[in-house]
């Protein structure tokens, strides 16, 4: 393994013979000298590499490298003379590892759309956008790993494939291996899921939300970091039928623990980003959405105003004419509502709490007014809700009942009841969407651009 090419840029002047290994992103040449700029996806910045047509004898390798080629070359760094970069390579001796034939490479020098890269999203990973997306991906998933263990939190890995929809929605996708021309059926008619691998109906999981809580009621402070999957015919630039989440789930912990750890989380991970990644927020505050560190830094800086929905109700009925969809108590907010109430009534980040029952699951807790639950969204300036949460209902008969009235089979989910059972305790979690939250971090406008490979409705590719 050699140097990385964002190491080099930051070494000073030596005799030392370093190798550089990476994808060509131009190519110049004069008579005497031929430049190219080397990335290797470590920064944006790429380091220059110089090679002395009057010494270098292999021309015929020269004239096979264009953007995109893929190369090593080894030599000293010197000082350079331009004023784009402190050092560049003097180069001793180059290899071609593979050509990127310009008539066909499709990311010549200069700026393409995101939808266009969309249609390349193998090749994408190249471009200066997509690099600093990956880049920001991977420093955030650092973040939230060390975040919670540092806080004493055990990762839990919980199931891809579940008989459990965590949400109640029904919007899951299928697993079977049942054949599709030949399905069984039962006598009164339906599938005949006995049939199928797991001897009863599957799905991609919604959430690992409910795994999670049995874990928490035995080791007190776990969370899930991994794939979800929504059958959601949304074909927005919020939406993705396959998503990354994650989720903390705490034991003995109310409502207030569980809204004091989403604030301490998101203001560790946004300056984990500034302090980590600064090139690439500079980059998507000059050309993808202006002064996005600032509004990150302003987060951080700002204390979390908590409002219940039914002030945060009452202070948007009296701005009712701004908004396309009117809001009466019993509504659930919409991205409109949320912004207003982080940009123009508090100026800053909300957390609004103790929602109506009918527009919330049905494992939040029931209030004692029995219209309630005591559940919270966090909501921040420029997108609206960026975590959703709540305590957890841990008595058996309220949760049994609150299942009963949406129409779930108690029996399907006897195994969650079970945790009410045996050593019931007060516990609490919440959700962030991880592409939703790199979303906000870049100020990308489609979410479909901070995913590597975007699965969204007619949407497979790659």
């Amino acid at each position: 393994m050699y140097n990385r090419i964002s190491q080099l840029l930051k070494k000073t002047v030596t005799d030392e013979l370093v190798t550089v290994e990476g994808w060509v992103r131009t190519k110049r040449e004069s008579k005497t000298v031929c430049f190219l700029e080397l990335n290797d996806g470590s920064s944006l910045k790429g380091l220059q590499a110089v090679i002395d047509l009057e010494t270098f004898a292999d021309k015929p390798l020269l004239a096979k490298i264009s953007t995109g080629a893929a190369v090593s070359c080894q030599g000293k760094l010197i000082p350079s003379p331009g004023g784009k970069q402190a050092v560049e390579l003097a180069v001793d001796s180059l290899t071609l590892h593979g050509e990127a034939p310009a008539e066909s490479y499709p990311l010549q020098k200069k700026r393409h759309t995101l939808e266009y890269l969309r249609e390349i999203a193998h090749l994408r990973p190249r471009t200066n956008t997509l690099g600093a997306v990956a880049r920001v991906r991977h420093a955030v998933s650092y973040a939230i790993h060390t975040f919670f263990n540092e806080r004493g939190f055990y990762y839990v890995h919980t199931p891809i494939i579940s008989t459990a929809d965590a949400e109640g929605a029904g919007e899951q996708f299928q697993v079977t291996t049942l054949d599709l021309n030949n399905v069984p059926l039962l006598e009164e008619g339906g599938v005949d899921f006995s049939k199928d691998f797991f001897g009863q109906k599957a799905a991609l999981t919604v959430s690992g939300q409910l795994q999670g809580e049995a874990y928490a009621l035995a080791l007190k402070n776990i969370y899930t970091f991994g794939p979800t999957f929504r059958a959601e015919n949304s074909n927005t630039r919020r939406h993705l039928s396959e998503f990354w989440m994650i989720e903390p789930e705490m034991a003995f912990c109310t409502l207030e623990g569980n809204m004091a750890l989403a604030e301490e989380f998101l203001k560790y991970i946004f300056s984990y980003v500034l302090e980590n990644c600064a090139e690439d927020m500079e980059f998507f505050s000059t050309w993808i959405e202006k002064g996005v560190a600032e509004t990150l830094q302003k987060v951080i800086d700002s204390p979390f105003v908590e409002m219940s929905y039914t002030d945060a109700v009452t202070e948007l009925i009296k701005n009712n004419a701004k908004f396309a969809f009117p809001v009466k108590w019993g509504s659930d907010l919409q991205t409109e509502h949320e912004r207003f109430l982080t940009e123009e009534v508090h100026n800053g980040p909300v957390i609004v709490t103790d929602y109506p029952k009918e527009i919330k699951a049905f494992y939040m807790k029931l209030n004692p007014d029995e219209k309630t639950v005591r559940a919270m969204d966090v909501l921040v300036p420029r997108l609206g809700e960026i975590i959703g949460g709540s305590e957890r209902e841990s008595r058996l008969d309220l949760l049994t009942e609150r299942m009963v009235t949406l129409g779930l089979k108690p029996e399907d989910y006897w195994w969650y009841l079970d945790l009410r059972r045996y050593g019931s305790v007060p516990h609490s979690g919440f959700g962030l969407g991880f592409d939703r939250a790199i979303q906000y971090i870049t100020g990308i406008q489609n979410i479909r651009d901070v995913i590597p490979f975007p699965r969204a409705v007619k949407q497979a590719d790659f």
